[in-house]
C-alpha cells in the first residue's frame, strides 16, 4: 500500500513512538493524519471504536496505543495492562473489520512488545519462539494481552481477509520518551537518576536488581521507519522483530549512561529488586528479508541526543509533573 494521500489513524501517536511515526508519515506523504486523544476516543470502550471508524473512514490504522510501564508499574497493575491493552485491540481489530468490508483497500498494523516472548527464550529471539513457553512474570499480563491481538489479527486474516501486520519491537528509548521516575523504562529511568545526581553532588545512586539482566534497545526513530514499512509492504500478521542484534548488559548500560551524562559518582546495586527477563536479543532476519529494514542509529549516539533532549527539557518535564500531582 502507498501510503501517499491516504486517511491515516495513528493511536498513541500523541505519544513517543507516536510522534516519530507521525514524523515519517508527514515525509510519506500522508494525506490526513489523524491522531485519536484520549479524552475524545477511550479505546478500551466499544462505543469509542465505532465512533473513530465513522468519524475519520480510514484507509490505513496504525495501532500503537498501550497501558504499560517499568517492572515496579507492571507489578502494580497487572490487571489493569492486560484489560486496556487487550480491549483496545479487541475493539479496533473488531470494528476494522466492518470497515474493511467494502471494495476500498484497507490495513491494520498493531505493535506487539518483546514482553511476549518467553522468559526463557534462546537468544537471539526468534519469531518461531513466541510460543515456546511463559513470558517473564513481571510483565506476562501485557505481553500476553498484546499477543493474543496477534492471533485475532491471524484468525481475522484467515476468516475474513482482513488485511493486516504485527510487529515486535525491542525496548525502545529516545527524545521525548517517558522519564516519570515511577512509570518509565529503563533507559529513561536511569537518565534521570544520573542526571539528577550529577546536578545534585550525590556521590552514588542506587539501581534495581544484579546488574546481570541484558537487554537491547532500539532509536524510536529507526522503529518509526520499521512501521511505515511494515505497514507498505505487509498483508497478514506474521511476526516480524524489529530490533538491532545488540546485547548489553543493565550494568554495563548503567556504568555508559552514567559516562555519558558524566556522573561520577559510585553504583549500588539492590538485589533485593527484580531483574525482569533474564535476556533478550532480537534475530532480525525477517525484517532484512521482508522489509528491506533495519537500524541506523548508534546505541551511544542515541544515547548522547536522548540525554541532550532530557537535559534541554527537564525543566518542563518537572513542571508537568508537579501540575499532575496537584
Amino acid at each position: 500500500m502507498d501510503l501517499a494521500g491516504k486517511t491515516v489513524v495513528v493511536t498513541g501517536g500523541a505519544g513517543f513512538l507516536g510522534r516519530s511515526v507521525v514524523a515519517e508519515l508527514e515525509a510519506c506523504g500522508a494525506g490526513s493524519i489523524v491522531v485519536p486523544r484520549r479524552r475524545e476516543y477511550d479505546l478500551v470502550h466499544e462505543e469509542a471504536a465505532i465512533r473513530l471508524y465513522r468519524d475519520h473512514d480510514p484507509d490505513v490504522v496504525l495501532h500503537l496505543a498501550a497501558e504499560v510501564g517499568g517492572i515496579g508499574a507492571n507489578q502494580e497493575n497487572p490487571g489493569r495492562y492486560f484489560f486496556a491493552n487487550m480491549a483496545m485491540a479487541i475493539n479496533l481489530i473488531e470494528q476494522a473489520r466492518i470497515h474493511a468490508s467494502g471494495d476500498r483497500p484497507f490495513k491494520f498494523l498493531q505493535v506487539g512488545t518483546i514482553c511476549a516472548y518467553p522468559k526463557f527464550t534462546p537468544v537471539p529471539f526468534k519469531e518461531q519462539d513466541l510460543w515456546n513457553g511463559y513470558p517473564e512474570e513481571t510483565n506476562a499480563p501485557y505481553g500476553i494481552a498484546k499477543k493474543a491481538a496477534m492471533v485475532m489479527l491471524d484468525g481475522y486474516h484467515r476468516q475474513y481477509g482482513l488485511a493486516s501486520a504485527y510487529v515486535l519491537p525491542v525496548n525502545l528509548y529516545g527524545p521525548f520518551d517517558n522519564f516519570h521516575p515511577a512509570t518509565s523504562h529503563v533507559i529513561p529511568a536511569l537518565i534521570r537518576k544520573c542526571v539528577s545526581a550529577r546536578d545534585a553532588g550525590l556521590d552514588h545512586i542506587e539501581c534495581w536488581g544484579t546488574g546481570s539482566a541484558s537487554r537491547e534497545f532500539l532509536y524510536v526513530d529507526d522503529c518509526a521507519k520499521g512501521i511505515i514499512r511494515a505497514a507498505e509492504v505487509l498483508d497478514d500478521p506474521t511476526p516480524i522483530n524489529l530490533g538491532t542484534c545488540m546485547e548489553i548488559t543493565i550494568r554495563d548500560l548503567v556504568e555508559l549512561i552514567a559516562r555519558l551524562s558524566d556522573f561520577k559518582g559510585e553504583i549500588r546495586w539492590d538485589a533485593t529488586k527484580p531483574d525482569g527477563q533474564p535476556r533478550r536479543c532480537l534475530d532480525t532476519t525477517t525484517a532484512a528479508e521482508q522489509l528491506d529494514w533495519r537500524a541506523t542509529v548508534g546505541f551511544e549516539d542515541g544515547l548522547r541526543r536522548t540525554i541532550d533532549w532530557f537535559v534541554e527539557h527537564r525543566s518542563e518535564i518537572e513542571a508537568a509533573e508537579n501540575v499532575s500531582a496537584d
